[in-house]
C-alpha cells in the first residue's frame, strides 16, 4: 500500500488503531492505513482523536471549549495570476466592476462588522494579479501603489485605525521580506498548503496545473519563512482534489515538520473539496464526509494535542457531531455580516445554531481572536508592538480568548511611547570580563529555537577534522602534522590548486577549478604550510607588509532579540537577567568617551528588539554625530536594515538613504554567516535569506555606503559551502566594488545554543582556521585587498600566526565586546594600541593605524 490506493487489510487497520490508541508514533504507512477506517474502525479512530484533542484543551487551560472567530470577509481583489481548476473566487476583469475594492469599500465592510461585534477582518485576495492582468497593474498605479501587497498593507492599517478590527491576511505566496513587511499590520496570516503532491501541479489536467503559486515546494517555503519571521500562521490541506491517501498523509507530515521547527502554525484547516459549477472540476465528486472525518482524526493524531484543528462548518452538511468526534477544536471564522466569498453557495451557520450544535456534542463555544490565545499571551516575538493595543482591547488577558462583549474601536497604529525602556544589565560590556554571564543559556532555550530534533534531522554530518594541532602545539613555522593529511604530491587536484594559487589565485573561484579549490580547503601538513606561504606572498604583493588596525569602540545598544538565531548566545529575552537596552543618550556618551580615548570609529549593532522604535536607528546615528561630529559611524547589519525598512514600510533603498542622510558612513557586512540557505536555515532560523543579504549590501554600495564582508564558519557547514560563499562575495564585489575588507569569523561554540543542543561541532579546528584565512586571501585576490583576522575569536598567538598566512589587518581595539564573549570566547573584550602592535611584532611585522575604509590615520 505504498501510495495508499489499495484497501488495507483488517489486520493492518487493527494494528494501526492499536498503536494510535497507545500513543505510539505513527509512520506514514500506518497513518495512510487509518484514512481508510470506516464503520466500527472509524468510531475507534475518532475516539482516539477525541481523547488527544481533549487532553490538549486541558493543557491549554480551556477544557471542553471549542472556538471560533467572529469575522468579516474582505475580498480585496478577485483577480489572480493562478488558474486553479476548482476555484470560483478568482475571475476575470470584465466580470468585476473594478480590479480591487476601494479603500472606502474595505472600511465600510469592516465598520459593518465592528457594529455587529466582529473582531477579525479576513483579507482574501488573488495572488499577485498585477503579474497577469494589466487592469490590476493600472488600478494600482493610478492610486500610487507599486503592488497588491503595498495596497493590502495600506488597507490593513486603515482597518486598524478606523475600525479596530484585527486583520488576518491571506495574500497567497509571500517571500521572507514580504512577510517581514506585513507582520506589523496583522496579528496573523495564512495560506493553505493544500497538498504536497507535485504531480497535481506539474501534470496537464491537474487541479493546479498552470498556477505558478501552487507548486508545493514554493508553498512549503512560505510556511517555513512565516516561521522564520515569527508570524502566527494558519494553513491546511484540501482533500479530494485528486491526491492519493499517501499524498494526503505526506501533506500533514509536512505541516507537522514546520510546526515543530518554528512553533508558528496556529491552526490547521482540514477542508473537503466541494465541486462548483462553471469550473473545470465541476464533474468531480465531493470529498465524502466520513473521509473528511477520518482525515481530521489522522491529522489530530499526527499533529498532537497542542495543535488547533478546524473544519469549515458551512461545508459539512450539518455533521457537527461527526467532526467534533474526529478531533477538531475550532470552527474557524464565521461571519454574521458577509458571505463566504470562496464558497458563496454555502452560507455560514447562524452563531446561535453553531453554539447549540456544539453544546449538543458536549462542548462550549467560545469566541477567539484571529490570533490564537497562545500567541496572545506570549506576545513576543509573535505580535508587533504597534498591534499590542488593538489586540489587548479585545482579548481576555487571562485566557487570550476574545472578550465577547468587547466592541472594536479604531486606534492609532503606532509604537507605544513607553515600549522601549532603557535599563537592565547595561554594564554587561564591562562585567562580562569579570562576573560573566548569568547562565549558559537564555530562559526560553527549549522553545525559541524550534524543535531541536527537527533541526538536527536536516544537518548533514560534517567530515571530522580532529587531527590538526592548536596554535600552541603547532611548529614554529605554523605547520601541522602531515601524517593525517595529503602530502604535496599525493593528490593531482591539490597540486593543481597550489599551482593556481601561485600563478592565478582568483581563478580558483571559477567552476572549472572547483576540484582544485576544494582540495586546497582540505590541505594539511606540508601542503597547508605551502598554501599559507603562497597566501602570504600574495598578501605582500597586494598590500605590503604593514599590519593595519583601527582605533574603535563597539556599542551594542540592545541585546533583546527574538529572531532565534541558533548560533547566537548574545540575544536575550526582555526579562532575562542579562538583558539590557541603552538609551540614545547612553550611546552618545559611549561614543564621546571613545573619541576622548582616541577612537575614530564606533561600530554599532544590536539585537532585533521588537520594541525598538522605528526612528531609533536614525536617531542613534544623529546623536553620535551631534556629540562627536568627526566620528565615523559604522553601523547596522543587513538584518537590522531589512527589519527597520519593513517596520517603516519603505524599501531598503529608501531606508538606507534615510540612514545615510542621518550620518551613517559604512555598514558591517555581518549577518552573513554562510550565504547558502541550506545551512543558513539550520544555523539561523529566522535571519534574512542569502539573497536578501546580497540585496541589502548591494543597495548600500550603490548608495555610496561601503561595507565589510564576513563569513562565520565551523558549525554545521562544509568547504563546498565556503567556496560558494566566496563566489557570492566576489560576484557582488565585481558589481559594486563596495567591500572594504573580508573578516573570517570562527564559530565560538561554548554557549552557542546549536552546540548546547548537540547539533553543531565545537567550532573550527586550527587547520580550518589556517586554511580559511589563506583561501580568503587567494580567492578574493584582485577584488578585496584586506583580509582581517579576529583577535577576539583567535587570541593573540593565533592572530599572529594568521598574519603569516595571508592576513594584513587586526580589526579594531573594540574597547568593549559582548557578542563573542557571551558566546564563550576567552580572549577578552578590548585591546590597547600597544597590544595590537605587539601582535603584529610577533608576526615580524609593523603595525599602523588606519581609517574604517583603509585610509592612513594617525
Amino acid at each position: 500500500m505504498a501510495d495508499g490506493t489499495d484497501q488495507p487489510t483488517v489486520a493492518s487497520l487493527r494494528r494501526a488503531l492499536r498503536r494510535a490508541a497507545d500513543g505510539r508514533a505513527l509512520d506514514p504507512d500506518e497513518a495512510t492505513v487509518l484514512l481508510a477506517a470506516r464503520g466500527e474502525f472509524l468510531d475507534e479512530l475518532l475516539a482516539t482523536a477525541s481523547r488527544i484533542r481533549d487532553a490538549g484543551l486541558v493543557d491549554a487551560g480551556r477544557p471542553g471549549v471549542v472556538t471560533f472567530s467572529k469575522k468579516v470577509f474582505v475580498p480585496l481583489t478577485r483577480l489572480c495570476q493562478d488558474r486553479c481548476h476548482y476555484c470560483t473566487f478568482a475571475t476575470v476583469p470584465h466580470r468585476l466592476p473594478a480590479a480591487f475594492l476601494e479603500r472606502d469599500e474595505v472600511l465600510a465592510i469592516a465598520a459593518a462588522g465592528a457594529a455587529q461585534g466582529c473582531k477579525e477582518a479576513l483579507f482574501t485576495l488573488g495572488d499577485r494579479p498585477e503579474q497577469r492582468w494589466p487592469q490590476a497593474r493600472q488600478w494600482l498605479t493610478e492610486r500610487g501603489f507599486d503592488s497588491t501587497l503595498d495596497y493590502l498593507r495600506a488597507c490593513a492599517i486603515a482597518v486598524l485605525e478606523e475600525t479596530g478590527l484585527l486583520p488576518h491576511l491571506n495574500p497567497g505566496v509571500l517571500s521572507w521580506a514580504e512577510l517581514q513587511r506585513l507582520k506589523p499590520v496583522a496579528p496573523s496570516m495564512g495560506m493553505m498548503l493544500e497538498t504536497t503532491a507535485t504531480r497535481l501541479w506539474s501534470e496537464p489536467g491537474g487541479p493546479h496545473y498552470g498556477s505558478p503559486d501552487k507548486e508545493p515546494a514554493v508553498r512549503l517555503r512560505v510556511l517555513a519563512d512565516a516561521g522564520r519571521v515569527a508570524v502566527p500562521f494558519t494553513t491546511g490541506i484540501l482533500i479530494g482534489i485528486g491526491e492519493t491517501p499517501a499524498e494526503r498523509v505526506d501533506s500533514i507530515f509536512a505541516i507537522r515538520r514546520g510546526a515543530r521547527e518554528y512553533g508558528h502554525i496556529q491552526e490547521v484547516i482540514v477542508q473537503n473539496f466541494r465541486a462548483k459549477p462553471d469550473t473545470a472540476m465541476r464533474g468531480m465528486p465531493d470529498a465524502e464526509l466520513h473521509e473528511l472525518a477520518a482525515t481530521v482524526a489522522v491529522a489530530r493524531i499526527l499533529l498532537g494535542p497542542g495543535a488547533r484543528i478546524q473544519a469549515p462548518p458551512n461545508l459539512i452538511e450539518g455533521e457537527y457531531d461527526l467532526l467534533l468526534r474526529a478531533g477538531i477544536d475550532d470552527w474557524g471564522g464565521v461571519s454574521p455580516v458577509t458571505p463566504d466569498h470562496v464558497n458563496p453557495e454555502r452560507p455560514w451557520p447562524h452563531l446561535d445554531e453553531l453554539a447549540a450544535r456544539t453544546a449538543a456534542a458536549g462542548f462550549t463555544l467560545r469566541e477567539r481572536l484571529t490570533v490564537y490565545p497562545e500567541y496572545v499571551r506570549r506576545a513576543d516575538p509573535w505580535l508587533d508592538p504597534r498591534l499590542a493595543a488593538h489586540v489587548a482591547a479585545l482579548a481576555d488577558p487571562a485566557t487570550g480568548l476574545a472578550v465577547e462583549s468587547a466592541r472594536p474601536v479604531g486606534r492609532p497604529w503606532q509604537e507605544p511611547d513607553d515600549a522601549f525602556v532603557p535599563g537592565g544589565r547595561t554594564d554587561l560590556h564591562a562585567t562580562i570580563d569579570t562576573t560573566g554571564r548569568s547562565a549558559d543559556r537564555r530562559g526560553d532555550f527549549d522553545s525559541v529555537y524550534g524543535d531541536w530534533a527537527e533541526v538536527g534531522a536536516r544537518v548533514p554530518t560534517p567530515a571530522p577534522d580532529t587531527t590538526a594541532p592548536t596554535p600552541a602545539t603547532a611548529s614554529a613555522s605554523g605547520g601541522s602534522s602531515a601524517a593525517s593529511g595529503p602530502g604535496l604530491a599525493a593528490d593531482p587536484d591539490l597540486r593543481a590548486g597550489l599551482r593556481l594559487a601561485a600563478d592565478d589565485p582568483a581563478a580558483l573561484l571559477e567552476p572549472r577549478h572547483e576540484a582544485a579549490a576544494l582540495a586546497l580547503f582540505a590541505a594539511d601538513g606540508p601542503a597547508l604550510d605551502e598554501l599559507c606561504r603562497i597566501a602570504d606572498e600574495v598578501r605582500r604583493d597586494a598590500v605590503g607588509d604593514d599590519v593595519t588596525y583601527v582605533v574603535n569602540r563597539n556599542i551594542n545598544f540592545s541585546n533583546v532579540c527574538y529572531v532565534g538565531c541558533r548560533f547566537c548566545a548574545f540575544a536575550q529575552r526582555e526579562r532575562d537577567a542579562d538583558a539590557y537596552r541603552l538609551s540614545v543618550e547612553q550611546v552618545a556618551d559611549r561614543a564621546e568617551q571613545a573619541w576622548a580615548a582616541g577612537a575614530t570609529e564606533v561600530c554599532m549593532q544590536g539585537g532585533i528588539d521588537p520594541k525598538l522604535p522605528v526612528t531609533a536607528y536614525a536617531d542613534l546615528v544623529r546623536a553620535i554625530k551631534a556629540r562627536v561630529p568627526g566620528m565615523h559611524v559604522h553601523a547596522y547589519s543587513p538584518m537590522e536594515i531589512v527589519t527597520g525598512a519593513a517596520k517603516a514600510g519603505v524599501s531598503i533603498r529608501e531606508w538606507l538613504t534615510e540612514l545615510r542622510d542621518a550620518g551613517l558612513d559604512t555598514i558591517p557586512g555581518t549577518a552573513a554567516e554562510i550565504l547558502d540557505d541550506e545551512v543558513r536555515w539550520v544555523l539561523t532560523k529566522g535571519k534574512l535569506p542569502a539573497a536578501t543579504w546580497v540585496e541589502v549590501v548591494g543597495t548600500a554600495h550603490e548608495l555610496g555606503i561601503r561595507s565589510s564582508s564576513t563569513m562565520m564558519y565551523g558549525h554545521v557547514d562544509h568547504p563546498r559551502q565556503w567556496l560558494g560563499h566566496f563566489r557570492v562575495l566576489a560576484g557582488l564585489q565585481d558589481r559594486t566594488g563596495g567591500f572594504t575588507e573580508f573578516v573570517a569569523l570562527p564559530f565560538v561554540h561554548t554557549n552557542a545554543p546549536i552546540y548546547l543542543a548537540g547539533i553543531a561541532r565545537p567550532g573550527p579546528t586550527w587547520r580550518e582556521n589556517r586554511v580559511v584565512h589563506a583561501m580568503a586571501r587567494l580567492l578574493l585576490h584582485g577584488r578585496i585587498d584586506n583580509i582581517q583576522c579576529s583577535w577576539v575569536k583567535l587570541g593573540d598567538s593565533g592572530t599572529a600566526e594568521l598574519l603569516r598566512s595571508g592576513c594584513n589587518d587586526l580589526g579594531g581595539t573594540l574597547m568593549e565586546e559582548t557578542i563573542s564573549r557571551m558566546a564563550g570566547s576567552d580572549h577578552g573584550s578590548a585591546r590597547t594600541v600597544a597590544q595590537l602592535v605587539r601582535i603584529a611584532a610577533a608576526a615580524g611585522r609593523r603595525a599602523r593605524p588606519r581609517t574604517t575604509v583603509y585610509g592612513y590615520a594617525g
